[in-house]
């Protein structure tokens, strides 16, 4: 398996070496909704045991997800995983590409899972907001280069 390397200057690139594996982000979206256990997401996702198992290894090993043992009644110790802080920021993720699927790619029958604020109900939809919260418009949205971005060689 190859580790990201936190050499690599883009960030971008640093996490999707994290997080951008095939099934990564489904195995997240389970964690979201509640699933710890192995057999609950390989159940959910149809997913190969082994490749269920490097998935987790890597959020684990990364610090998304924490793994704690548990054990019932007559059967041997387990692992759960529960979604770290680092990986609870990345909720956000998961809702822009929910909401970009949904804006984009949408189905006759409508979004799956809507977004809404648990106090107001009211929907929600993931964007920039500035220090004060105040949402920014796409086209008011800039990336500048730092000191820090590599030149070409």
């Amino acid at each position: 398996m190859v580790r990201p390397s936190t050499e690599q200057p883009c960030s971008i690139a640093r996490s999707l070496e994290v997080v951008g594996a095939r099934w990564t982000l489904l195995i997240l979206r389970e964690a979201f909704s509640g699933k710890t256990r192995f057999a609950e997401f390989r159940e959910a996702l149809g997913i190969a045991p082994d490749v269920l198992s490097e998935r987790l290894s890597t959020l684990v090993e990364y610090g998304v997800l924490s793994k704690e043992p548990y054990q019932e009644p007559g059967t041997r110790a387990r692992y759960s995983y529960h979604l770290t802080e680092a990986g609870r920021e990345l909720w956000v993720v998961l809702g822009a590409l929910q909401q970009w699927g949904d804006d984009h790619l949408p189905r006759p029958e409508g979004p799956t899972i809507e977004r809404r604020s648990r106090n107001t109900h009211l929907p929600l939809r993931v964007g920039f907001v500035d220090p004060k919260g105040k949402e920014v418009d796409l086209d008011d949205v800039q990336m500048l280069r730092t000191a820090a971005y590599p030149t070409t060689t």
